[in-house]
């Protein structure tokens, strides 16, 4: 499955081939850089911990990357991906759910400030309200990201169609986008 022939590996050897195996989803969970774009050098990853490991884009053969960390991909290494056919999102997509489930938390904790500084909540009291609140935040939150990850499905399903402004062939001629016509000034 992994494409090894050897009949011994090193870790860095079974750990990159796993970054080239042919699956449907290649998901990052953790700490670290693994594909980089063809045209950076492991220097420019700057994650010296893993270049042993790490991957060239056009090298990847699963359909989809997915993340739960940051920066499994470099950005060239994400384009390079997807002009391959690759699926893949900006890492702030896949790894928004930690941020948005850290924005309620906050939004929660300051709206309960004042009770807290007023006397009419004691910190026991609070620090149980807020753990009492953990399924509804957790709901929220994936809720949140659920749409978010739709709507930009859909966005890409609908492409182009939805853009306006000048066709390909206008922008060859060099034309002016007047204002007003939907989508400002454009000018080659």
């Amino acid at each position: 499955m992994l494409g090894i022939e050897a009949a011994h590996a090193t870790p860095a050897e079974v750990m990159s081939a796993i970054l080239r195996a042919q699956v449907d989803l290649l998901w990052f969970g953790g700490i670290g850089t693994y594909v980089r774009g063809a045209q950076e050098t492991d220097a420019e990853v700057g994650d010296r911990a893993n270049d042993a490991i790490r991957v060239v884009a056009g090298e990847v053969r699963a359909k989809v990357i997915g993340e739960g960390a940051n920066l499994g991909v470099t950005q060239r290494g994400r384009v390079d991906y997807a002009l391959a056919g690759g699926r893949i999102n900006t890492d702030a997509i896949d790894n928004s759910a930690g941020v948005n489930s850290s924005d309620l938390e906050v939004n929660i904790k300051i709206a309960v400030a004042p009770l807290v500084a007023a006397g009419a909540l004691d910190m026991a009291a609070r620090n149980s309200f807020l753990a009492s609140m953990t399924d509804e935040v957790a709901a929220l939150c994936l809720r949140n990201n659920y749409l978010q990850t739709l709507a930009i499905s859909l966005a890409e399903r609908a492409g182009s169609a939805g853009i306006a402004g000048p066709s390909g062939a206008d922008r060859a001629a060099g034309s002016t986008w007047p204002a007003g016509s939907g989508g400002g000034i454009f000018t080659q």
